[in-house]
């Protein structure tokens, strides 16, 4: 169910320039390309982002929230371990390198992302006590 979903999304995404309606209209979305780090095959993922201040065209952030699960989605595993990635952003496709943000930088990044968009906020309360939700920061290599 969850790729019909996703497919729906990518579709929609790619025949509109990054624009999506539904759940995502108006957010920032980005299409991440990745690979299974076990079976090594290609996943293309919709993930909500957060332009660095700095740097908005060469750095993004992503967040592994699962809408709240107990356990970090599987395309949080396969970017950490590989290192890297591919970005769809708006008509745009780029290489990425992928790193972990950690520490006071990660709740300063997150606490923005809850603060423009609530759900984030929520997800965080779900998981309270149990897990931590990841920032992934996506660097453009090129």
């Amino acid at each position: 169910m969850a790729d019909d979903w996703n497919d729906r999304i990518i579709t929609e995404f790619r025949a509109n320039e990054g624009r999506v309606g539904g759940f995502f209209k108006g957010a920032p979305l980005a299409l991440v390309h990745h690979r299974g780090r076990r079976t090594g095959r290609e996943s293309v993922t919709p993930m909500m982002y957060l332009a660095d201040e700095q740097d908005p065209d060469g750095l993004v952030y992503v967040f592994a929230s699962k809408a709240g699960a107990p356990t970090n989605p599987d395309w949080y595993h396969n970017l950490t371990v590989a290192g890297e990635a591919t970005v769809e952003r708006g008509t745009e496709t780029y290489p990425v390198t992928v790193t972990e943000v950690t520490g006071a930088e990660r709740d300063r990044i997150y606490g923005e992302q809850a603060r423009r968009y609530p759900g984030f906020a929520e997800y965080e309360q779900k998981t309270a006590g149990f897990r931590t939700i990841p920032v992934l920061a996506l660097r453009r290599t090129r």
